[in-house]
């Protein structure tokens, strides 16, 4: 989802008048009664949901801090005000400004989407690095087949609701030192339906779904990091009134690998190599995610330098691009030697400095290389 700010068009120290105007410009170009873009329903439910948070104060510091995760970790719901349905502008313009904020059904019968599901799971690695398809086992509601999600017996008719008269809202009003205060909820009797039947369905008792376990098949995409969301179109709760179903939300998590870093797109290993190897340079064989590869160190190579083999990183999602694989170069000095390795770096270090090494000065000098 876009960054809340940029779906109301206004700075990130935008005040709330700023805020509120902006909101209601926008909801009149969006409202899908005006706007007839395909897209026009998801955005204004976008809108709404920016609105709710940015002109809260609380939910706002969070949004800033921590964004749209920070939100569902404090406990608030990611759905949004519109993400049940809604009523025309004036409505929504009198819910939102004029006595406190309710949720409206314009019809009762029309056809209201479903929930959204998400569920997690972790996959290995190179999994995530090069795809893979995933057999997930989920519960979600579908509708009722007995009675085709009208929740009643099968030969029996509706009857208008008395409780809130086939509107499927009910209005409670609350006084408080600011005045009343009045909200449009759901009605609790035929839960927003508007009418109710004397017997209900037998196996979904009344609620027009049941609830169904089932095996679906995801394909990851190569490239998929922590926190990354798949979406699949349909596999969340079954709508109402004929309306479409939600969409069931795979979020990835990845288990991290002893030899491989992952950064980005790029992958790091760390790659020891000797003295003698540093110094005169050499052709080692390094392990990458496509196998070993074999490399030049140069003549030369200090600590910490860094040797990029192009194009074998982690692959760029829906893209035939790949980051790089970056090798990180460490001396090892020798944690022991034999006696003729112990002459030849003596007479090296002679060679070097011009005079014969002091008691235990190759100790000395493996640990000023292991600092």
């Amino acid at each position: 989802m876009a960054d809340y700010y940029e779906i109301l068009g206004v700075s990130r120290d935008a005040g709330k008048d700023e805020i509120k105007s902006a909101f209601r410009k926008k909801a009149r170009e969006l409202h899908p009664d005006v706007n007839k873009a395909p897209d026009a329903e998801e955005k204004f439910k976008e809108l709404g949901k920016a609105y709710e948070t940015l002109s809260d104060d609380d939910k706002r510091a969070l949004y800033d801090r921590y964004g749209e995760e920070g939100l569902s970790n404090a406990g608030y719901s990611n759905a949004g005000p519109f993400e049940g349905g809604f009523g025309g502008l004036n409505d929504i313009f009198e819910a939102f400004f004029g006595g406190g904020f309710s949720r409206r059904y314009e019809n009762p019968d029309a056809p209201r989407r479903g929930d959204d599901l998400r569920i997690n799971i972790q996959l290995d690695f190179k999994e995530a690095i090069f795809g893979v398809e995933k057999e997930l086992h989920i519960s979600h509601e579908e509708t009722c087949k007995t009675c085709n999600g009208t929740g009643g017996k099968a030969g029996t008719q509706p009857t208008t609701c008395q409780t809130c008269g086939g509107t499927g809202k009910v209005q409670q009003v609350q006084q408080t030192l600011l005045g009343n205060f009045s909200q449009i909820s759901t009605c609790p009797k035929c839960h927003g339906k508007g009418k109710i039947y004397a017997e209900s369905c037998p196996d979904c008792h009344g609620n027009g779904t049941q609830e169904v376990k089932k095996k679906i098949k995801v394909k990851i995409p190569a490239g998929v990091d922590n926190g990354t969301k798949i979406r699949v179109s349909g596999e969340g709760d079954a709508g109402k009134n004929g309306g479409p179903a939600g969409d069931l939300y795979v979020v990835i998590l990845v288990k991290e690998d002893d030899h491989f870093i992952r950064k980005g797109n790029d992958i790091y290993t760390i790659l020891n190599i000797s003295f003698p190897q540093s110094a005169l340079g050499d052709k080692v064989t390094v392990k990458t995610l496509d196998g070993e590869k074999l490399i030049t160190v140069p003549q030369g190579t200090e600590h910490d330098k860094i040797i990029t083999i192009k194009g074998e990183g982690v692959p760029f999602i829906g893209t035939n691009r790949r980051g790089d694989h970056h090798v990180v170069v460490k001396l090892a000095p020798p944690k022991s030697m034999s006696e003729e390795e112990k002459i030849l770096y003596t007479k090296l270090f002679e060679l070097s400095k011009g005079k014969k090494p002091q008691e235990k000065i190759l100790d000395k000098v493996k640990n000023a290389f292991n600092k």
